[in-house]
């Protein structure tokens, strides 16, 4: 039985490390094509090993175009709209999941209704209406969506986690004479530590990889962001592949060093999240 339990355990490890590996392909891709000349990149059948190794690439696309302007652009856009989300998504949830007042529940119904509106619906109507204010080519719409609520999801996800937290601790704290936003920042906050890296962890992918948002909005090549960066190796006639390669790696590295500094609490906090209804 130990060893029939054994085999099951192995191969279920191997189909696992199977599906790993070929998830993995387009990012092995990506880095070994960061490596290549131009050459190299479309050969048949493929070289998967570059030779010689030109890390020159990385110098040359991070120099070619203002990259640094890029990533500061990026990095104001991403720090703001994740503080919006975190501010005003928690506060929400915590008065959809822990306040009673009238139409609570018709208004949540009505705000998940929205999360079935396509972004490309609502994306003519909310240029026009960030075009008559005179705020396009600025980061402002870019940011302002994420201090009013946070979004739907994030607000759904909040209050899921919010519900789990036993409502003794609220009374509690009532009979201590206890505000809502005492109790909000003294107990909420604290046991929602891991709920809130995973809204922060969503916010920053989308804010850092964010291609369209930017692409409608920004005008000015110096208010670009690192997505619209990538976007100029590709020109009209040619494109230079290997060059973008390079500068999609390092765009990349930051995505990928914050998820795995915040993927213990990112488990966690899917994990727990939907305990109770």
């Amino acid at each position: 039985m130990r060893t029939k339990a054994w085999m099951e355990k192995g191969f279920v490890y191997l189909v696992l490390s199977a599906g790993g590996l070929f998830s993995l392909l387009p990012l092995i891709w990506l880095i070994r094509s960061s490596l290549m000349d131009m050459g190299q990149i479309f050969e048949l059948p493929p070289i998967w090993i570059p030779s010689p190794f030109r890390f020159s690439n990385f110098s040359e696309a991070l120099t070619i175009l203002p990259f640094g302007r890029y990533f500061i652009n990026t990095t104001v856009i991403v720090i703001f709209s994740m503080l919006g989300v975190l501010v005003t998504c928690s506060i929400s949830a915590y008065s959809f999941a822990r306040m009673s007042w009238r139409g609570r529940d018709l208004i949540f119904g009505l705000l998940l209704s929205s999360m079935m509106l396509p972004y490309a619906v609502t994306l003519i109507p909310t240029f026009i209406g960030w075009s008559k204010l005179g705020l396009t080519n600025s980061f402002i719409p870019l940011i302002a969506p994420a201090w009013f609520g946070g979004g739907a999801f994030n607000i759904f996800l909040l209050r899921q986690f919010y519900l789990s937290i036993p409502r003794d601790l609220d009374e509690a704290a009532y009979v201590d004479g206890a505000s809502h936003g005492r109790i909000f920042i003294s107990i909420i906050i604290p046991l929602t530590r891991p709920a809130l890296v995973v809204v922060g962890l969503f916010t920053f992918l989308a804010s850092w990889n964010d291609f369209l948002g930017p692409l409608v909005y920004l005008n000015s090549e110096s208010k670009y962001t690192l997505a619209l960066g990538l976007q100029q190796f590709k020109g009209m006639y040619a494109a230079e592949w290997h060059l973008m390669m390079a500068a999609a790696t390092v765009v990349l590295a930051p995505a990928i060093i914050v998820f795995f500094i915040g993927q213990r609490y990112f488990i966690e906090g899917i994990t727990l999240t939907g305990i109770k209804a």
